[in-house]
Formats: C-alpha cells, sequence, structure tokens
C-alpha cells in the first residue's frame, strides 16, 4: 500500500460489530425490505414482521441492518424509508435491476457497502481496504483488526463479536465445497458468485491453516467496466470534492477507501478500464506527466459522470434524474 494512504483509518466507519445477527444479505432479502418498506415505513417493527417477510425474527433485525449497510434504506422516526438510491435501483417498473439479476449490481453494491462515508461494516472495511496482508487465519485477522479499531479511536468489541463479523464476512464472499448439502447455502449467498475470497480448506486439514481468509487480489478485473469506472468517480466526487477536477491514478489505486484495493482491482486493470472509458468520452481524459505518472482528469462534476458511465451497465434503463452517487 502506498505510504501516503496506509496512514488513513476506520475512524470514517461507525463503530458497529455484529449487528448482522451472522446473517450475510441473501437472496431476496433487499427487494423485500425494499417493498415492505413502500407499503408502511414501520413494517419491519411490526409484531407481524416474521410472517410479512418470511423469516425468523433475528433474520428481520439482519434484514433491516443489511438495508442501511447498503444505502438502501435511511431512519426516519421510528421507522425506515428508501432511499432515492433503492427507488433507482429496485424500482418495479424503471429499476435498474429490481431484482438483482446483473452481477453488475452485485459488484455495486459491494462498493456500496465498503466504501460508505460511514460505513456500516468496519471489519469488511479493514479487510478490503486496509489489511496488509491477502492470506490470514481468522485468529490473526481477528488480532490486527481490534487493534485496528482501537487506532482508530473506537473501543474495540468482545472477541467474539469480531470472531462472528469475521465468520459472517466469509459465509457472505467465500464459496462452499459444492456438495449436494451445501447448494442451498450456495444459492443464497449471491455475493459468492464475486469470487472476492477463495474457499477455505477443509477444516481437518490442519496442514492447510484451516479457516484461512484469502482475498483474490486479482477479482477484481471481473467486475465491469463502467463499475469500476463509477467508482473511481464516485471516489474522486467525495474525496477531492464535489467540482470539476483530477485525481491521480496512483490514489484510485492505493486509497484504503478506493476502487483498487475495495473492488480488488490491481494497478493495470484499473488503469486499462479507465483509459477504455476516457478514450469515449470528450469530459474524461487520462494524462501521464513528465514522470510517468497518470492522471484522471474530469470535466463535468464527477458525481454526474458517475452516474453516467454507470448506465452503461444498464443498457435497458431510461435516464433519470439525479446520480446513485448521492442517493443515498
Amino acid at each position: 500500500m502506498n505510504p501516503r494512504y496506509a496512514r488513513a483509518s476506520m475512524s470514517d466507519c461507525l463503530p458497529a460489530f455484529g449487528r448482522h445477527r451472522g446473517y450475510p444479505p441473501r437472496y431476496g432479502w433487499l427487494r423485500k425490505v425494499y417493498d415492505a418498506l413502500l407499503r408502511d415505513p414501520t413494517a419491519l417493527r411490526r409484531p407481524d414482521a416474521t410472517v410479512l417477510l418470511g423469516v425468523g425474527k433475528s433474520m428481520v433485525a439482519s434484514m433491516a441492518f443489511w438495508s442501511q449497510a447498503f444505502g438502501l434504506a435511511t431512519r426516519d422516526g421510528q421507522g425506515l424509508v428508501p432511499t432515492e438510491r433503492a427507488h433507482w435501483l429496485l424500482d418495479e417498473e424503471a429499476g435498474a435491476d429490481p431484482y438483482l439479476e446483473l452481477d453488475a449490481t452485485l459488484w455495486l453494491l459491494h462498493w456500496w457497502l465498503v466504501s460508505a462515508e460511514h460505513c456500516h461494516v468496519p471489519t469488511w472495511r479493514y479487510l478490503f481496504g486496509h489489511s496488509p496482508f491477502s492470506r490470514s487465519s481468522r485468529a490473526e485477522l481477528q488480532g490486527r483488526l481490534a487493534a485496528a479499531v482501537e487506532s482508530a479511536g473506537h473501543k474495540p468489541p468482545a472477541p467474539s463479536v469480531l470472531a462472528s463479523d469475521i465468520a459472517c464476512l466469509v459465509t457472505m464472499y467465500a464459496p462452499g465445497d459444492h456438495t449436494a448439502s451445501n447448494i442451498e447455502d450456495e444459492l443464497s449467498n449471491p455475493f459468492r458468485i464475486l469470487h472476492l475470497l477463495d474457499p477455505e480448506p477443509p477444516t481437518g486439514r490442519t496442514a492447510d491453516r484451516s479457516h484461512l481468509v484469502a482475498l483474490r487480489r486479482t477479482a477484481g478485473r471481473r467486475c465491469p467496466v463502467p463499475v469500476q469506472a463509477y467508482a473511481s468517480l464516485d471516489f474522486a466526487a467525495r474525496t477531492v470534492g464535489p467540482a470539476v477536477g483530477s485525481i491521480s491514478l496512483d490514489r484510485l489505486a492505493s486509497d484504503p477507501r478506493g476502487p483498487g484495493r475495495l473492488l480488488l482491482t490491481g494497478s493495470a486493470d484499473l488503469r486499462r478500464t479507465l483509459h477504455q472509458v476516457a478514450d469515449g468520452r470528450a469530459d474524461l481524459s487520462v494524462v501521464e506527466s513528465g514522470d510517468g505518472q497518470e492522471t484522471l482528469i474530469y470535466s463535468s462534476p464527477p458525481a454526474l459522470l458517475a452516474s453516467d458511465v454507470l448506465a452503461c451497465a444498464y443498457p435497458d434503463l431510461p435516464p433519470a434524474p439525479g446520480s446513485p452517487t448521492s442517493m443515498s
């Protein structure tokens, strides 16, 4: 990691651990919450919420958490209301992908989750953005995470809570063993299709360091070009500023909150993506300085450009006012 950005902490994350109740976001959950909140902002607080959503009581709390963590719902008094981002994505008639059928949507949701200004999942942010190692045991990861939380000025949670966070993260992203008994679990965890983590070794094979958490540092090359470009411009809008300007490709690739690390996109792949997108637009360009450093220059507000390039991932989506960058 570039030392200029290695000092960045998790101080912008909410000190929230274990609020998922042990459940990663399951297929269909975000859509169910969206539909329920359209009808009644207090739907998830009602006594019959388990019947309404078709899940257990602890899952209702988990569904509420994930909808907020992805920026698809926000608190409004005693209830929750869908955000503009949620309408943009999940609206039955005009939504970009109401049933989350496209891989691009899962990449986009992952970006929204781990890059949020007030990130609800600090364990996720640490692993993808801050962890100096691609491979470590759960115990090693837990120790480094506790130290990072303390250095960010937060009180470290109980070890059992951190362990639950790591277990949930692994369940969310790491492929299973594909046995017949595991097929339902595989189908219910849609984010595994992103291949961001390697499968864990079988627990009986100690030589393989059981419970190894291994990032696939090249996984981001499978991320659709429009999503990579969107994330780059979204990051620029929130860190450099909303006006026209520029950002170095080095920062995009190296910053712990940038697309290079959070999307597991290598410098070469990110560079190739931005050149490809810039070649087709008059308001974007990649310029190389005399010392060989490259800079992404944008002559329109980056949030608007981000929305524009993201639309390429959804060719059937009609133009919509506003930008999902700011729809939170």
